[in-house]
């Protein structure tokens, strides 16, 4: 099936009214205009004064950044920008953030913000240099999202790189090098307490106890210290930058490389950039320019958040008692260590091998062997080049052609190995490679007329887009059996015979887009103001009925301290209320899903009993599939007051209408791939506050920047006759969360206990209506599990809701102090009113180990009333079924970064030829104050449902390092 929008559509204008009026209020105005510095925020294809802003925007510049040290560039906005919840993904290198702007918008498509960098769109920022960021402006609301359309909903991030300004050359470095280590380690039984533990457990289950003298065992084997070690980071930035009244500049170059805190030689992220922004008058109505970008990275990583093997799964399940090297010869000649693929360490030893705790989980030292040079790389190209026109007087007219080329791929090659029964490759070597390339570029034209007629101020901008995705391919060879052990060695350029090479291609799918915009911004006397804007998307992604679809939206702003009523006073100096609605669509979904397409694999035979090639659909067609919609109201007030202290407020409601989603359909219908469909809504409501205070007296100088953010996320409607969709499952257990109408999204979803019982006439106490027991296979030290439908028995529809997986609350606070020379930075972040569900232990692995905290577990009656007691033989699912015994609070609140800088005196520097040097000392995630009991509570929340797997802990991490401008 072949869609398609004419691309002639790229090149109609739309027209984009925008009209600001500012006026100045002369009573009350008293300052010389030389002294007024307007702040100025970007709102999409184009500026507006802050002061006349009736969106809802959160800006972060350069000077609020320019001092936090390199590493993830969307990081930065973590803590920083009310609304916007920025979890760290891990703590693995070059792992990227996961960010949601007011909640959960879909549950199927993307949740991902838009990002725009110097107005091209991205699929993030992971490859920017941070020094390069002027401006992050986040826009939140309706309102102020609606220019960018049909891909809003989600949020719209626009990051604006630096520019050269006109005058003398300036060349600055930033440089840093620092250390890491673990921040925090589980608190694991040693060997002496697991034989203990394990010893119990098979003696309450019937059976024989394994370890004859645990107290023999000693402290055994700690696999954490064995997978945890010391990380380094440096990073390097050089930028130089000037110009003249005709023609401005901005280069920098910028080298990133961090090793992890876990299997440091297969935890590694290396980043190198290069950028060049220049800008161009060639006559008083022509500037021409452009931005140039170059990253190439290269990364390995390990597994960051799962239980099925992996350095930090195997350290939390390993069994205590199994040595990492096995050094006693007996032991080492052993039928356990015979086979020739053993992995062994440099001085030919074994490592050890469990004969306890099997299945995936393997010695860490010796899985790093099989990781070693499996490696990810990049390079990706970012360019944009316009030319903007003036023209009768008012008028300005910008064109630019927009682009991203981008090459990835991996190699990684897999020797021959044995590291436990259950995890071997005993057959063949192989050497993989995948490459593979894409280009997205786009086409832009603007129109602007500017005008001011008395006190009125008009600002009116038309545009028109055109947009191309997924222009690309890709490929992968394998070759087997190559003649060599080592990675070192690894090359396609051995001979291998043909049937040992494997090849496969592949071409990406292309879509486009084409847009008209237009938005109308005015004010009177900046006093009242509005802004009105609409876009009209078409998109190849939608069925034949909706390939187009329009996106309203309006705001207005009242600045009441311009009024000639308020009063000049020292308590509230300005007062600015402001309110917008809009429109927003979200098309963050797979290509073609409107579309069916055949299939093979039905075959069929004939009548001569000679099977024939068969075809079918895979799916069922729907030429009505449509954009996600999203409606949002925004009210707020921006208050300056007391001269240093500026707030603002915001309350919202967002609702998503249309949720698209694959839905269930009966198997006789005889598709492979479940339809998708416009089915669902959700809902979500806040409210945001953002508190400053800034002084300056004599030497000192203090600032105080806090936002706090309140979250309620809705469920409000699934498909006719069904109330909820399961989220993923943990091993055994099934689902653990639901998509349920009428509660969060994501919520925890399982059984409710009310104790343990402490002994037998509990149990018997326990009955139904019937006077039949509720829990007959229970027994003293099992929980009590709640009847929550009061039918008399134990089932499924007992599951309740057990806590969100949203956090509720979200709050940041930066505390920056000046005194002469020195400076001092503290910044602080954190976040509440969410669960966690805690699936570090491999549940269908019996001799896993455990948490110490199992050491008060149920062992006679009145001993515990929350950790039931041990067995091998389960019958009442005290460990295996969804509870909130999984479950615990993931509030927190961390110091993330503390900040001691000195800048030396001009005099000292001067000479040298440099006019400034600083010198500062970072500390980053210094303390964590939390009641959860993993390894980092700042897990990657929302969509991902809150479920801790073994995550990459984020590091503690000291930094020095030096900024030098001359």
């Amino acid at each position: 099936m072949n869609v398609r929008i004419s691309r002639s559509l790229g090149m109609v204008a739309v027209l984009y009214f925008t009209a600001n009026f500012n006026a100045q209020n002369t009573k009350k105005d008293t300052l010389p205009k030389e002294q007024k510095i307007e702040e100025v925020v970007m709102i999409g294809y184009g500026t507006q004064k802050k002061s006349n802003v009736t969106g809802a925007i959160s800006s972060i510049k350069a000077a609020d950044i320019d001092n936090i040290p390199a590493g993830k560039p969307e990081q930065v906005l973590q803590g920083r920008a009310a609304g916007v919840n920025v979890i760290s993904n891990s703590g693995q290198p070059g792992s990227a953030a996961t960010i949601r702007v007011r909640g959960i918008t879909s549950y199927y498509a993307n949740n991902d913000p838009l990002w725009v960098v110097d107005g091209i769109v991205v699929d993030g920022i992971g490859w920017l240099n941070q020094s390069d960021i002027e401006s992050i402006e986040v826009l939140k609301d309706g309102a102020s999202s609606a220019i960018y359309g049909v891909s809003a909903a989600r949020g719209v991030i626009l990051v604006t790189t630096k520019k050269g300004k006109k005058g003398r050359l300036n060349l600055s470095y930033n440089g840093s090098y620092g250390t890491a280590r673990a921040s925090r380690k589980l608190d694991l039984l040693d060997a002496t307490q697991y034989a203990t533990i394990l010893n119990e457990a098979y003696v309450n289950g019937g059976q024989s106890p394994v370890f004859q003298n645990p107290q023999s065992l000693g402290k055994g084997t700690d696999w954490q210290d064995a997978i945890f070690g010391t990380g380094e980071r440096s990073n390097h930035e050089i930028s130089i930058s000037g110009g003249n009244e005709k023609s401005t500049f901005y280069g920098s170059f910028g080298y990133f490389d961090q090793t992890g805190i876990v299997m440091s030689d297969i935890s590694t992220y290396k980043r190198l950039t290069g950028r060049l922004n220049s800008t161009h008058k060639v006559t008083d109505w022509l500037t021409v320019g452009q931005t140039f970008a170059y990253t190439h990275t290269k990364s390995q990583g390990i597994n960051a958040n799962g239980e099925f093997g992996g350095p930090l799964s195997s350290a939390v399940n390993l069994d205590p008692t199994t040595p990492l090297v096995v050094t006693d010869p007996a032991v080492a000649n052993s039928s356990t260590y015979s086979n020739p693929n053993i992995v062994r360490d440099p001085n030919g030893n074994p490592y050890g091998i469990s004969n306890l705790v099997g299945q995936e989980m393997s010695n860490p030292l010796a899985f790093r062997y099989t990781q070693l040079g499996n490696t990810g790389w990049s390079d990706d190209f970012i360019a944009n080049i316009f030319a903007e026109v003036k023209f009768a007087k008012d008028f300005t007219f910008k064109s630019s052609i927009n682009g991203k080329k981008s090459y990835w791929g991996n190699q990684s090659f897999t020797p021959l190995f044995y590291l436990n029964p259950n995890y071997s490759n005993l057959n063949f070597n192989s050497l993989s490679r995948t490459t593979q390339q894409k280009l997205e570029w786009s086409f832009e034209n603007t129109v602007n007329w500017q005008k001011k007629f008395g006190e009125h101020n008009f600002n009116v901008l038309a545009g028109t887009g055109y947009y191309e995705y997924n222009i690309g391919f890709g490929q992968t060879v394998t070759h087997t059996n190559l003649p060599i052990s080592s990675y070192l060695d690894a090359s396609f350029n051995y001979f291998v015979p043909q049937d040992q090479k494997n090849m496969n291609a592949w071409d990406y799918v292309n879509t486009h887009k084409a847009s008209y915009f237009g938005r109308v911004v005015y004010d009177y006397a900046n006093k009242y103001l509005f802004t009105g804007t609409i876009r009209r998307d078409g998109s190849s992604k939608f069925g034949a009925n909706h390939h187009w679809g329009t996106f309203p939206a309006f705001s207005v702003g009242w600045n009441v301290d311009k009024e000639n009523f308020w009063p000049e006073n020292k308590i509230v100096n300005s007062l600015k209320l402001r309110g917008g609605y809009g429109i927003l669509g979200n098309d963050g979904i797979g290509d073609f899903l409107f579309a069916s397409f055949y299939v093979p694999g039905a075959n069929y035979t004939n009548g001569s009993n000679v099977i024939m090639p068969g075809y079918i659909p895979n799916t069922l067609a729907n030429p009505d599939l449509k954009w996600e919609t999203t409606s949002q109201l925004n009210i707020a007030a921006d208050i300056k007051f007391l001269t240093n202290f500026n707030l603002s407020v915001d309350v919202y409601k967002k609702k998503t209408s249309d949720i698209l989603r694959q839905i269930q359909i009966p198997g006789y219908v005889g598709v492979t791939v479940a339809p998708t469909a416009n089915i669902g809504d959700m809902e979500n409501k806040g409210i945001e506050v953002e508190l400053g205070y800034k002084k300056n007296w004599s030497d000192w100088g203090i600032s105080v920047n806090g936002n706090f953010a309140y979250l309620k996320n809705t469920v409000t409607s699934l498909e006719q006759g069904r109330q909820y969709i399961d989220g993923p499952g943990f091993q055994s257990m099934g689902p653990v969360s639901r998509i349920q109408v009428g509660e969060s999204y994501g919520s925890f979803y399982g059984y409710k206990n009310l104790g343990i019982f402490q002994n037998q006439d509990q149990i018997n106490a326990y009955k139904n209506a019937n006077g039949q027991l509720i829990l007959p296979d229970a027994k003293p030290g099992d929980f009590i599990w709640a009847d929550s439908n009061g039918d008399g028995k134990i089932s499924d529809a007992d599951k309740v809701n057990l806590g969100n997986s949203v956090p509720k609350f979200n709050f940041g606070m930066t505390i920056n102090l000046n005194y002469k020379n020195w400076d001092l930075m503290v910044f602080a972040q954190g976040q509440a009113g969410n669960k966690i569900f805690q699936g570090l232990r491999r549940l269908d692995i019996l001799n896993a180990n455990y948490q110490t905290a199992i050491l008060d577990r149920w062992t006679g009656e009145g001993t515990s009333n929350t950790t039931p007691r041990l067995t091998t033989n389960d019958t009442n699912h005290n460990y295996t079924w969804m509870s909130d015994y999984y479950l615990q609070k993931g509030d927190y609140v961390r110091i993330k970064l503390v900040q001691l800088g000195y800048t030396l005196p001009q005099t000292m520097t001067q000479n040298f030829g440099v006019s400034k040097l600083r010198l500062y000392v970072t500390g980053e995630n210094l303390f964590t104050f939390t009641k959860y009991t993993g390894y980092d509570p700042e897990i990657a929340a929302g969509d991902s449902f809150g479920i801790d797997r073994a995550y990459y802990p984020q590091a503690k991490t000291f930094l020095f390092g030096a900024n030098v401008t001359f």
